[in-house]
């Protein structure tokens, strides 16, 4: 199958690559872009570990094709932090001990940045809807809420 060639922006920069039609968004941005905070747990959307925005939209990246980036803007995990100044939500899921092994831990960040983004002082209860797409086998739910009500009045005193 032929290559096509995707313009889009990545974590705010233009970025150019080449990929065959029928490769889904999260092998391009692994294997062509080389943004491997990126995770697949399960290929079929279930899990949340491939979870980016696209267009602001949060979305499994398993369930997209490459060749969809074309002319629209995508936020990986890689995209959160500021140069080596963490995000509010990484630094609270370190101090909070939200994260085990780590396959998880990506799509988790940026379901709950997309959470915050809309709603910046959340329930518990809103965040663990808005966080039911993604799923961890290691430590449980509690301290990732935890991690992003932390987060979350972080962000609101700025």
């Amino acid at each position: 199958m032929p290559s096509v060639l995707v313009s889009t922006t990545i974590n705010g920069d233009a970025v150019e690559y080449a990929c065959p039609q029928d490769e889904t968004l999260l092998d391009s941005l692994r294997d062509r872009v080389g943004l491997t905070g990126v995770k697949e747990g399960c290929g079929t959307g279930d899990c949340g570990a491939c979870s980016i925005t696209l267009d602001g939209r949060l979305v499994c990246s398993c369930l997209v094709l490459g060749v969809e980036a074309n002319g629209r803007e995508i936020t990986t995990v890689e995209g959160l932090s500021d140069g080596d100044k963490l995000h509010p939500l990484q630094e609270k899921f370190i101090e909070h001990a939200a994260l085990q092994c780590g396959i998880c831990t990506p799509g988790f960040l940026i379901a709950a940045k997309a959470l915050l983004d809309r709603n910046p002082n959340p329930t518990v209860e809103e965040i663990r809807y808005g966080l039911a797409g993604n799923l961890c086998r290691c430590t449980g739910y509690d301290k990732i809420v935890r991690a992003v009500q932390a987060a979350a009045k972080q962000m609101r005193k700025k």
